[in-house]
């Protein structure tokens, strides 16, 4: 700990200047779990960095959206599903859609990250102990129920400081990894260039990718969330710049480091033909350049990019309750207790059961898309509102921006359901 007059230390400036931006830091952590890593190194190996257009306009739109969001916020001193509720008319039934559709979404996320992360703590055993790998099911379940009840016991603690903390630990980890895995392999600049050109994958599976990247990139959770932990920030009115600076950031970083990732499995295994199927799949992205050492940098990354998504996720259902109820989250009430245990049961599906979690992950990221409209839309009408907005005119880019990213979501959907559809 630094004392009065002593100037900080190189790590210390570092931890402050990523702690002033706390709410960024759980919206990197809802946006770059093992789903979004999971969806950037599938699509890497598979298309290559076609996909680059999609990830930039989930990134510059979801930026536009946590800005939007902090700022009604600040203003209005109230949260998203309480104005929407108390504000708009019929706006309890979109409250409710919205807690429902996010719930399912993040609930199902949840069930991938959990399997992933718990997988590549096995693999990593594995790796060290060959004869470990004949008790897979038994020790993936074991690290499984481990994880998830040791993050329900951090629960308890309830303090929005404390979960900060432990995210930056988990987000500053998980983008060094992505970034040095990058220094390792890398595509060409004309494959990142023709990236940007907006296309669509026309094989199977290519729909289905374009309607995850943005279910995970451009997720609903993050925005509605928002508000209740710029508040738990302590920010007020004054705080309007360094919340535009942090949605910046976060929006920044977001495309930073999940380009890196998809950028890394381009470059080891798009040219190769290699595609991903299994989670110790994900290794082979660094494997053939730089060895096992690649290997653990990069689950490292993937493992901490999973555990950075899983307080956020067990978070949701109550944070969006708490929000509609009165705008205020206790994470010391009983309701807060009971539904966290409720998601902890819910993450332990896809081990109890065995199934693949990469596939499960990348499906589960297409549902979140569907709700992405309603949550734009609310948006949008509340900040029409003279009253609730004391007088604050919202820039006419920045309103441009909210109407192209209602369009692009409407769009993304209708891909999603004929990406389902042709899943079924």
């Amino acid at each position: 700990m630094s004392t009065p007059g002593r100037p900080k230390s190189f790590i210390g400036k570092i931890l402050a200047i990523i702690l002033a931006f706390g709410p960024g830091i759980f919206a990197i952590g809802y946006t770059i779990g093992t789903g979004s890593v999971t969806s950037m190194i599938v699509s890497g190996s598979t298309y290559g960095m076609q996909l680059l257009w999609v990830l930039l306009l989930s990134c510059l739109f979801s930026g536009i959206l946590m800005f939007v969001y902090g700022n009604y916020a600040l203003i209005s001193g109230e949260t998203a599903l309480y104005g929407f509720k108390k504000h708009i008319k019929g706006g309890k039934y979109l409250a409710i859609l919205i807690i429902v559709g996010i719930t399912f979404g993040q609930w199902n996320s949840l069930m991938g990250i959990l399997g992933i992360s718990s997988n590549i703590i096995f693999e990593l055993i594995a790796l060290k102990f060959p004869s470990f790998a004949q008790y897979q099911y038994q020790a993936v379940l074991g690290i499984a129920i481990l994880i998830v009840g040791i993050f329900y016991a951090l629960m308890w603690v309830g303090k929005y400081t404390f979960f900060e903390k432990i995210l930056v630990i988990f987000v500053s980890f998980m983008g060094l990894s992505f970034i040095v895995s990058l220094f390792f392999v890398y595509p060409q600049p004309s494959e990142v260039l023709k990236g940007l050109i907006p296309s669509i994958p026309n094989v199977p599976g290519g729909k289905m990718m374009v309607a995850a990247f943005v279910g995970t990139t451009m997720a609903a959770a993050t925005f509605l969330s928002r508000p209740l932990f710029v508040k738990g920030k302590g920010w007020t009115i004054d705080n309007l710049d360094q919340q535009k600076k942090d949605a910046i950031v976060a929006a920044i970083l977001v495309f930073v480091i999940s380009g890196s990732v998809m950028a890394v499995a381009s470059g080891a295994l798009f040219s190769n033909g290699q595609t991903i199927t299994q989670v110790l799949d994900m290794g082979n992205t660094l494997e053939p350049v730089a060895g096992n050492l690649a290997v653990a940098i990069f689950f490292f990354g993937t493992l901490s990019a999973g555990l950075s998504s899983i307080f956020p996720c067990l978070l949701i259902a109550p944070l969006l309750l708490a929000d509609y109820q009165s705008g205020e989250l206790d994470t010391n009430s009983r309701q807060f207790r009971i539904i966290t245990f409720i998601a902890c049961l819910v993450a332990l599906i896809v081990p109890v059961f065995g199934a693949n979690p990469i596939e499960m992950q990348i499906l589960s990221q297409v549902f979140n898309v569907f709700v992405l409209p309603a949550v734009i839309i609310g948006i949008i009408l509340i900040i029409r509102n003279k009253e609730v907005m004391k007088g604050y005119k919202t820039n006419i880019w920045v309103q441009l921006g909210l109407y192209a990213a209602l369009f692009f979501s409407c769009v993304i959907s209708y891909n999603g359901i004929l990406a389902i559809l042709d899943y079924f």
